[in-house]
């Protein structure tokens, strides 16, 4: 008996492994060819070329940057918390990783379908601050320490905006579970009724991931390269890759609260003939370019307008849009029993 439950326990074991290294292969394929993407798309908006010359139309150039980072020397400071500064970029890149558990790329296509799966990733994209502070702070440097604490403010101060938009998800699909929201946009994507909190929410990541214009962590200008500044080879690698990833998933975050996850916009022939993961992945690359065409195309925020967009505008105005919202659902006799299934 004991010997057919340790099989059992381990093709189990075995099935979960398969699955994980099929999330996690073609994602971190997919971040390379995202440093890839953005230099190109950015280059042909600026009327420059972009990574053109390391194979054919430029397609090799994240190996061959791969290769130089790995070649590179890891530079420990001298005056360094070792232990912390070397841990900060595996938190970083790990938290980006594990939270793909519960994303569904189609019907029945996920690694864990837990009914709190919206609440696991609001927990795990929280996470990713410790790992910012903890470079910063083991860095020993004061660039570092700084750009670290106004990463931490930016994304403690958008989250609580991401929060209550995500309660204007739960209420229109009554559930915590994330292909359940999916499917409750069937007859329409929440992104129409809820229009202004689908803005709200892209443009909170943004300021989530620290990319342009919130990149105030990362200015150039004054902090050199904020809380990674002292990071070399690949040790900046993995911060990098992890900033990429995060952009990745928080995408799909939208895509799945917004866009309808992997359902066709018409439920019409041919759109309706195109497997599920492929739109899925067709729409999470279209909110990537828009990352990447706001990166291009807007000036960087100054300090004190981040901090005002997200405490005196995003926040009053998604908590109005709740009771609006539960009015609405509540009036109109729509409000579904939010449960945790």
């Amino acid at each position: 008996m004991m010997d057919f439950l340790t099989h059992e326990w381990a093709v189990e074991l075995g099935w979960i492994l398969l699955q994980i290294l099929f999330v996690i292969g073609p994602l971190l394929i997919a971040v390379a060819y995202l440093t890839l993407a953005e230099r190109r798309v950015i280059g042909f908006m600026q009327l420059r070329k972009g990574p053109n010359v390391v194979g054919p139309f430029g397609m090799f150039q994240p190996f061959a940057d791969a290769l130089k980072l790995m070649a590179k020397e890891t530079i420990l400071p001298a005056g360094a918390n070792k232990v912390v500064f070397l841990f900060a970029p595996m938190l970083t890149f790990i938290l980006s990783l594990v939270a793909w558990a519960v994303i569904p790329f189609g019907e029945g296509l996920v690694i864990a379908d837990i009914n709190v799966g919206i609440l696991y990733l609001f927990a795990v994209s929280s996470l990713g601050v410790y790992g910012v502070i903890m470079a910063g702070w083991a860095s020993n440097s004061k660039y570092a320490f700084l750009g670290a604490l106004r990463s931490a403010a930016q994304m403690v101060s958008y989250e609580v905006s991401m929060g209550l938009v995500i309660i204007n998800v739960l209420l229109c699909a009554g559930s915590l579970n994330l292909s359940a929201i999916v499917e409750a946009q069937r007859d329409m994507w929440f992104a129409l009724p809820l229009l202004p909190m689908f803005v709200v929410f892209f443009i909170s990541t943004l300021a989530e991931t620290n990319r342009a214009p919130f990149d105030l962590p990362e200015g150039e200008s004054e902090l050199v390269a904020g809380y990674f500044v002292e990071y070399s080879s690949m040790s900046f690698a993995l911060f990098f890759l992890g900033e990429y990833a995060n952009m990745i998933l928080m995408s799909s975050m939208t895509v799945i609260l917004f866009l309808g996850g992997w359902l066709p916009p018409l439920d019409i022939w041919p759109l309706n003939m195109i497997p599920g993961p492929l739109w899925f992945i067709l729409k999470i690359m279209l909110v990537l370019f828009v990352f990447l065409w706001v990166r291009a195309t807007t000036p960087r925020y100054r300090y004190d307008q981040l901090m005002r967009l997200g405490w005196k505008i995003f926040l009053p105005f998604s908590l109005i849009y709740v009771v609006l919202t539960a009015g609405y659902l509540l009036v109109s006799g729509n409000l579904p029993d939010v449960s945790l299934g």
